[in-house]
């Protein structure tokens, strides 16, 4: 939260806060010291012959409970920060609190986390306590996707677990892929294709790396709109995004209404960044992680 802009808000919370303060101080007064019997009965109707409207004044423990409680806020608002922009005598503040604890946790932990950015990845995959943190910080940040086992889910979060990667597998991609994050972009081709395109194209896809794929009667169109991305035989090209359509391996579900789904609709993946939730120590470890388990 920001602080005040002017002192002229500031001023204005002070002034409502010495207002208040004198306001309830003159109501207390007026309940318990105002002039007069405070027994007297009022002039008005009798009931039950000798029932008769009074004025009694609030038992003394009330006066004394609120008096206590005025004396201890005006005691905080001499120690802290609340009377406008007058900071207390204690200076004490919640950003400044902040920077105290990052302070002492910097001096603390700064030098082994600085050790683990700067260390090497066989290392830390070889150190079980480096692992088991590496394996909290995915869990609070990337399984909500991913899942704890990281083998991915619902036909939309791929599996980080094997050997393929999308945007490639070696420690810098997949570094990059969790700093920067991705954005896939798989237009969809019903408008070009039509019904019997798509199935055509389809069938083709499912077929590559068949010996049976070649003169199948989607291959045209496969060269004609999807080549670009995917290559003449398949395999994708990473620094694109665009996966493997040779293997065994399918994001949205390998069967021929997904893929037909897939080339009609197109898909549009898309991965955060994380370069401003995790730092550099934190990234360090989700690499040594996830390169450990895939193997690529």
């Amino acid at each position: 939260m920001a602080d005040l802009p002017t002192a002229f808000w500031g001023g204005w919370i002070a002034i409502i806060t010495v207002v208040s303060f004198v306001g309830l101080g003159w109501l207390i007064f007026s309940i318990y010291f105002a002039a007069g019997d405070e027994h007297e009965e009022a002039e008005g109707p009798v009931w039950d012959e000798n029932l008769h409207e009074g004025s009694n004044p609030a038992p003394m423990w009330w006066f004394w409970l609120i008096l206590s409680m005025m004396v201890f806020s005006v005691l905080y608002l001499m120690l802290y920060p609340g009377l406008g922009s007058y900071k207390g005598a204690l200076k004490w503040s919640q950003g400044g609190r902040l920077h105290e604890s990052i302070s002492n946790d910097e001096s603390e932990f700064g030098g082994i986390r600085k050790l683990i950015a700067e260390a090497q990845l066989e290392t830390l995959q070889d150190n079980d306590e480096y692992m088991s943190s590496a394996q909290r910080v995915f869990d609070r940040n990337c399984a909500v996707c991913h899942g704890y086992d990281a083998a991915g889910q619902a036909l939309h979060f791929p599996d980080l677990t094997d050997a393929v990667w999308q945007w490639g597998g070696t420690p810098a991609q997949i570094e990059q892929s969790i700093r920067g994050g991705r954005n896939a972009v798989m237009i969809g081709w019903s408008q070009v294709l039509g019904e019997e395109g798509v199935e055509q194209v389809a069938g083709y896809v499912t077929q590559l790396g068949n010996d049976n794929a070649d003169g199948h009667p989607g291959q045209p169109r496969y060269n004609q709109l999807c080549v670009a991305c995917h290559g003449i035989d398949g395999s994708g090209n990473a620094a694109l995004g665009a996966p493997n359509l040779a293997d065994d391996i399918w994001l949205y579900g390998g069967d021929d209404v997904s893929v037909q789904f897939s080339i009609a609709n197109g898909r549009l993946g898309e991965m955060p960044a994380f370069e401003e939730r995790l730092d550099d120590t934190q990234i360090r470890l989700l690499v040594a992680l996830l390169t450990r388990n895939s193997n690529p």
